[in-house]
């Protein structure tokens, strides 16, 4: 059985909440937190399929401590989770955390636990990831390296001491958008474009927006943290469709990224600190490339984000075109 507790994120869709659930249920932990976001009052159906996603979580039958967290009314795709994720490291020191399109493999489960237990106490490593969104694996001998990027991707790991630097409102953020501090992390025009108009947009709206794995990187960056991403990808997001809300659609490279288990013993960097040649690649292959060629998920965010968020939108696409024609 696993020990480390599992966070499950659910709104309503029954049937990725089942797919995701026989996952879980494949390493049998000992306690499960489940977040279910209520329905909106305006979409019909919607209150049958989140009882229908919640009923699935009536399944689990192995020895387990089940602990709902159900909302009655429609908190958001960003409030939810993020609030959801605060209430279970009210209980627990440290976690798994899967949204209801993820699906990984059993070997992250091992991959995280052991990690998690490594590096408890090493306050420089904040996060744990279970995909590093390549499409081949990554040229290294280990099994792992240090990056800049906590790549959430509906499957990670993580201790409440790095948690609780979470603010859904970035609060922190207008005392540093005007210094060399985000550029100084990402050290590209482009990106840093992109990460000023979603925490731009995060801290006018308080927090209320349709995200919170933004969020998130803020908080692992103000830590100034490590985040530790796999050689390999050992989870397929199925987030895509017409419902979705952060992919461009079932074409979305991110929704295709190939998988394969976690080799054990695992191999440890001999060294905690970055890789700053891994974190460039990362940056041009999985941001820089989405936005030059998904115009959807472009699209997408501007729908689902407000004005300020479009200006930057506008600004990075044609910083990408400038890219494209420099060669």
């Amino acid at each position: 059985m696993l020990d480390v507790p599992v966070v499950l994120i659910i709104f309503k869709r029954p049937q990725l909440t089942e797919r995701v659930l026989e996952a879980i249920a494949a390493v049998k932990p000992r306690m499960l937190l489940v977040v279910a976001d209520g329905p909106r009052a305006d979409r019909p159906g919607e209150a049958e399929a989140c009882a229908a996603a919640r009923a699935v979580i009536d399944r689990v039958d192995w020895p387990c401590e089940v602990i709902r967290h159900f909302s009655d009314v429609n908190l958001g795709c960003g409030i939810c989770p993020g609030s959801g994720i605060t209430w279970a490291f009210s209980l627990v020191e440290e976690a798994i955390i899967l949204e209801d399109d993820c699906i990984p493999l059993p070997s992250f489960f091992q991959y995280a636990e052991e990690l998690l237990r490594r590096y408890r106490d090493d306050t420089r490593v904040v996060h744990i990831g279970a995909a590093s969104l390549r499409h081949r694996p990554i040229p290294i001998q280990d099994s792992y390296y240090f990056s800049r990027y906590n790549v959430a991707f509906g499957a990670f790991a993580t201790w409440r001491r790095a948690w609780s630097h979470f603010d859904p409102a970035v609060a922190r953020w207008p005392a540093l958008r005007d210094t060399s501090w985000l550029m100084d992390i990402v050290h590209d025009r482009l990106a840093a474009q992109l990460w000023t108009g979603v925490f731009d947009t995060a801290h006018a709206n308080g927090g209320d927006v349709s995200y919170w794995d933004y969020q998130w990187t803020f908080a692992c960056w103000i830590q100034d943290g490590l985040s530790i991403l796999p050689r390999m990808n050992m989870a397929a997001n199925l987030g895509g469709g017409p419902d979705a809300t952060h992919f461009g659609g079932d074409l979305d490279p991110l929704l295709n990224v190939p998988v394969a288990p976690m080799e054990f013993p695992l191999r440890h960097p001999e060294h905690v600190r970055l890789q700053p040649r891994l974190d460039r690649a990362f940056l041009n292959e999985v941001v820089v490339s989405r936005l030059r060629t998904v115009p959807a998920w472009r699209v997408t965010l501007s729908r689902v984000m407000p004005e300020v968020m479009k200006r930057y939108l506008r600004q990075i696409a044609a910083v990408a075109r400038e890219r494209v024609h420099a060669g």
